[in-house]
């Protein structure tokens, strides 16, 4: 891997403008090369081998995926259709740009003096990572022999295409559970919930640290039972270190407008303090970290 390890590590360009939330606007795909060819046999037999990744996107974010100074990568494809999704231009594989293993390698590895100075590193999020196991195995690895941070952010619905591998090369996954009950959990995604209950406990018996991630949308989630069963989860699995309760929000109204989808959320409005510290409350009555 000579194109990553030539890489001055204190080389930091393109950053993106930061914006008043911590997260940084986004880069697109730009340095990352992307290939510039047709859906073909050879482009799909590079992606079977983790050679080539649909992209959607990456940037540089603060205290927001995970900890210190992070550069996250969005990869292109989503099995899940969440109705308050605010990435719904990251669905579709197809609507990705095909990023070369070592291009992407030789990005990361540019910012190593910023992990190193802040405690940050490298997620890979989307859309979702483990549709593209392949090539995030490979990143994965790749970033660990670098000494770099790794995470990824995921709904835990493909973990069955995380190997055993995979999980030794993360550091940290994000689990985003959407809901605690399951016929939520399917008017909320369109999929079962059992498959991401099953991938946590996976990472709990291998000591993978987590952070649950929960959406609190008012009228779809916020249900005291619905979280209760998210609350009882979070609790039985030893590896979780923390949990994050995320207001909804309407920032991404623009792109379900933008691709001509049907939002079935813009008369939802972002839940008062009152219900998102009654949530987090929820939480911190059994004992866990909570933010």
């Amino acid at each position: 891997m000579t194109t990553t390890t030539a890489v001055p590590t204190t080389a930091v360009v393109d950053v993106p403008l930061e914006l008043p939330s911590g997260r940084r606007a986004g880069a697109g795909t730009a340095g990352l090369g992307a290939v510039d060819m047709a859906r073909s046999s050879e482009l799909l037999a590079r992606m079977r081998v983790g050679e080539i990744g649909s992209v959607h996107s990456w940037e540089l974010v603060t205290a927001v995926d995970g900890p210190g100074t992070r550069l996250t990568v969005f990869m292109a494809g989503c099995p899940l259709r969440c109705l308050y999704c605010h990435n719904p231009d990251t669905w579709k594989m197809r609507d990705g740009k095909a990023v070369e293993f070592d291009a992407l390698m030789g990005r990361i590895a540019r910012y190593r003096g910023v992990f190193s100075a802040t405690g940050g590193g490298l997620t890979i999020s989307g859309g979702e990572p483990l549709q593209q196991p392949a090539f995030v195995g490979r990143v994965l690895a790749a970033a660990k022999q670098l000494g770099i941070h790794t995470t990824i952010d995921t709904s835990g619905f493909l973990g069955a295409s995380c190997t055993d591998e995979m999980l030794d090369n993360l550091d940290l996954v994000l689990l985003d559970v959407k809901s605690g009950d399951p016929d939520t959990y399917r008017k909320v995604t369109g999929q079962r919930l059992q498959p991401t209950l099953d991938f946590g406990r996976r990472l709990s018996e291998r000591g993978v640290e987590t952070w649950i991630r929960f959406v609190l949308v008012p009228g779809l989630t916020d249900d005291v039972a619905n979280v209760e069963k998210v609350v009882e989860y979070a609790a039985s699995l030893s590896s979780v270190t923390r949990v994050e309760v995320l207001p909804f929000h309407q920032m991404g109204t623009d792109k379900w407008e933008s691709l001509g989808i049907r939002y079935e959320l813009a008369d939802t409005e972002p839940p008062s303090p009152e219900l998102v510290e009654r949530v987090r409350g929820q939480f911190r009555a059994r004992g866990l970290t909570v933010y």
